[in-house]
């Protein structure tokens, strides 16, 4: 077994874009997931190392010298962060040349040769779902037997293997928890709307729904649902409330989590007997009678996808959602007392500056207990990306820059009616008139007082939040 660091490399201050991330951009208030698509392979390969660079706060060279004690370096690598964690692998070979280096996520997944051909440090790429593409790996098989990998040869050839199957029995993959434990500082993952310190973690891999914008799975998850046992999700948490007990929250991050809603409402109840609080990913079309089964079982939070308020979008963008069916489920949400962290996102196809007005009043309508609005963003390998090539809605033949040289995350799309530049300023329109009402303060306010704690938090990240207003009222780059 080759001596192995899974690595999320040094990157923007704040970048969300790492091994866990849906946003890949740096995020208004400083918060980062856990790296779970590192943390599954780590936990096949014994002896590893799982570091995570960006949340430790580790410098380049303070994790280039750790890279060096390695025979064998993993690095997840995305669209935006590609051009800095392929100098990354340049400086580790420069260091030590024995060293194999190999990237794994989305980017490499959908653009294997191009990405190998960007460097000559990449020794290769995983494609699919790489959990055992890397155990044999490290096991030290030949990379010409291992499905699912592109590689490079001694003399620079580039080749193709057989794609890697799915992987269909997912209780036989470890838990990631025990390598959180192990290898990760668990006071580095924060996010907003999360009771701190949380953990993170996957029920199940696929999505089956067909959003046109949505990466993973058009890239690496697929569209069936391929789910854990419950037995397996519960025992696993019963883990983490044994060896972690300062875990305060353990949030479900598939896609949706609510999809098969006897299977969920099976593992609420076993939630419920252990007695942790929880949240998990919903599709807004949840019913009441599983909301309430839930609820009652510890559910806390539902992160939502709303992503429009204009029906003819969300069609547009194949979500199998109406505004109505939105806002029944808002309103059964509340009435249950289940917080709501709703996302949205704007310049989808069909966007104008009416509808970004009647996205800004739907979500003032339904209002979640906070919100995280995006710019649309055509990663390859989406059918948005093919969509804007094939109606010249972003340059072809050309680099699409998805963030700028901080991490902020850039209208990358131009419509002949809507401009990047509108679309990138009607974020900050969006943000403003959602929290900037005197209900919604005060309703944060009424959240503040009831805890020193939460007062701390919310004074914290209300100064980050309105020191990336000011950033971001700066032109677009």
């Amino acid at each position: 077994m080759m001596k192995t660091l899974f690595l999320q490399a040094p990157s923007f201050d704040g970048f969300d874009g790492g091994a866990g991330s849906r946003y890949q951009a740096k995020r208004e208030i400083r918060s980062f997931w856990y790296p779970t698509w590192l943390a599954q392979p780590a936990a096949l390969v014994p002896g590893s190392r799982l570091l995570d660079a960006p949340a430790d706060g580790l410098s380049v060279a303070q994790a280039l010298a750790i890279a060096q004690e390695y025979e064998l370096v993993i690095m997840h690598t995305s669209t935006p962060s590609f051009p800095a964690d392929a100098r990354f692998a340049e400086l580790i070979k420069e260091h030590s040349a024995d060293i194999m280096v190999g990237m794994v996520g989305a980017k490499v997944a959908v653009d294997p040769g191009p990405s190998l051909q960007a460097s000559s440090a990449i020794d290769f790429v995983a494609r699919e779902e790489f959990d055992y593409t890397c155990r044999d790996i490290a096991e030290g098989q030949p990379l010409a037997g291992i499905a699912g990998v592109s590689w490079r040869d001694a003399e620079g050839g580039i080749h193709h293997n057989p794609p890697r199957p799915m992987i269909e029995d997912m209780d036989a993959l470890p838990f990631v928890a025990p390598i959180y434990k192990r290898d990760l500082n668990l006071r580095n993952y924060f996010i907003g709307y999360l009771n701190y310190p949380y953990v993170s973690l996957y029920t199940g891999r696929g999505c089956r729904s067909r959003c046109t914008f949505c990466l993973w799975p058009q890239t690496v998850g697929g569209h069936r649902y391929r789910i854990r046992s419950p037995e397996s999700v519960l025992a696993e948490v019963r883990w983490i409330r044994e060896n972690m007990p300062e875990v305060k929250e353990i949030m479900f991050d598939d896609d949706t989590f609510t999809d098969f809603r006897p299977r969920a409402e099976e593992i609420a109840r076993g939630l419920g007997e252990l007695g942790v609080t929880w949240s998990c990913n919903a599709k807004a079309n949840v019913p009441y009678s599983t909301l309430k089964i839930m609820k009652e079982n510890g559910l806390r939070l539902l992160l939502v996808g709303y992503e429009s308020g204009d029906d003819q979008i969300l069609l547009n963008i194949k979500k199998g959602l109406r505004t109505d069916i939105a806002r029944r489920f808002a309103a059964d949400c509340r009435a249950l007392g289940i917080t709501v962290h709703g996302t949205f996102i704007l310049g989808l196809p069909g966007e104008t500056r009416e509808t970004i007005a009647k996205s800004i009043e739907f979500a003032k309508e339904i209002n979640p207990h906070t919100i995280q609005v995006s710019l649309a963003a055509p990663y390859p390998g989406t059918k948005l990306y093919e969509q804007a090539l094939e109606n010249e809605w972003i340059p072809p033949n050309k680099t699409i820059h998805l963030v700028n040289e901080s991490g902020v995350q850039l209208a990358a799309l131009n419509y002949p009616h809507l401009s990047s530049q509108e679309m990138y300023h009607s974020l900050e329109q969006f943000y403003r008139s959602f929290y900037f009402r005197p209900a919604k303060i005060w309703e944060i306010v009424r959240e503040m007082l009831r805890s020193w704690e939460m007062t701390r938090r919310r004074l914290r990240e209300g100064v980050e939040f309105f020191r990336f207003l000011r950033e971001h009222g700066a032109e677009q780059a």
